[in-house]
């Protein structure tokens, strides 16, 4: 079992439900359906002949095939990740995980632009155990919002998170005047395709640059990392094409320092179980966008429930494949069939 979840409209990738759809039932059904597939490396190279892009449908049936190796060979995903680093060579200490990792709250922008409002949200999370609070700016609403909340909150583990929502040029100075509020990162504040505008940008201002929607996949990592641009990247799985190239970011980021977070779109308790394990390893070291299930669907409606504690810490499903822990009826309840192998 695997997850592909774009939104509706392209407004965050290329890719939309409609597109997903239509790629798996014209292409990657008949592709996948009775053919014998050896290695995690090879479904990565056959659901790449002839596709550019579209990493999030990619994503889904990738990591359908990591949770059929687990069902297959009666281990977890984090042994199998642990297994897969190993033959990469990612030295020991890089293999350290934990049984948890840490959630924080993504704020969004109020749509009434009440200060008050974003302010009783970020004290409510903060009460809830979320171990830092990220909100989201734009041009119009960055300084003073920042402002208002370090405010509030103190040295409470605080970031931004611009949405590719800048220009360089245009709004350099506003990233200069954010400075003195000691923000960990500043994510994605630029372009998706300014890596180079990306490297000014952290030449300019003190706060460290986080890579998001930038970092589709290992190549741009490395060329992120050639021009200095940026040393904190967030690995989400539906956006880079699933789960090896999480592996192999890790890998990158383990050999170059580079601190590492987890992050959601937000897919399903189903679709957060694969960063939910990568992210437990050492080389995250920021509280991760992977969030309880009541915020987004309700309680009792998600596909695998994710649950937080007070401290903050979400566990790592212990099981063998998503078969032992998926709610079939919630599947059968809010799912909708658009293709079946013959």
């Amino acid at each position: 079992f695997g997850e592909s979840a774009p939104f509706e409209e392209p407004y965050y990738s290329s890719e939309t439900l409609g597109s997903v759809s239509s790629l798996y039932s014209n292409v990657y059904l008949k592709r996948m359906i009775n053919q014998k597939i050896g290695s995690i490396e090879e479904i990565n190279s056959v659901l790449n002949i002839g596709v550019r892009g579209n990493h999030f449908a990619k994503a889904g049936f990738e990591n359908a095939y990591w949770d059929l190796i687990c069902r297959k060979n009666g281990i977890t995903l984090k042994e199998l990740i642990v297994h897969k680093l190993q033959e990469l060579g990612v030295a020991p200490q890089a293999l350290q995980s934990k049984p948890y990792v840490l959630s924080g709250a993504s704020l969004g922008i109020p749509v009434s632009g009440d200060m008050e409002e974003l302010l009783d949200w970020v004290n409510g999370y903060i009460e809830k155990g979320y171990q830092r609070i990220k909100i989201k700016i734009k041009p119009g609403w960055d300084v003073k919002p920042l402002a208002a909340v370090r405010k509030a909150i103190g040295d409470y583990p605080l970031w931004v998170d611009a949405n590719a929502s800048f220009d360089y040029a245009e709004h350099k100075d506003v990233f200069r005047e954010m400075d003195q509020y000691r923000c960990l990162f500043y994510e994605q504040p630029l372009q998706p395709d300014d890596i180079i505008d990306h490297a000014k940008l952290a030449g300019y201002v003190q706060t460290p640059i986080c890579m998001d929607e930038s970092l589709k996949d290992f190549r741009t990592a490395k060329q992120v990392l050639e021009i200095n641009a940026s040393k904190i990247w967030n690995i989400k799985v539906q956006r880079i094409g699933g789960l090896w190239q999480g592996v192999l970011l890790y890998k990158l980021a383990a050999e170059n320092g580079v601190k590492l977070w987890g992050g959601t779109m937000p897919e399903s308790g189903l679709g957060a179980i694969a960063i939910l394990n990568l992210a437990s390893f050492s080389c995250f070291q920021f509280p991760a966008d992977v969030e309880e299930s009541e915020r987004w669907f309700g309680a009792g409606n998600d596909l695998y429930e994710i649950k937080m504690d007070e401290q903050g810490h979400i566990r790592i499903p212990d099981c063998k494949g998503n078969e032992e822990i998926l709610n079939f009826d919630n599947l059968h309840k809010f799912g909708t069939e658009i293709a079946k192998a013959e």
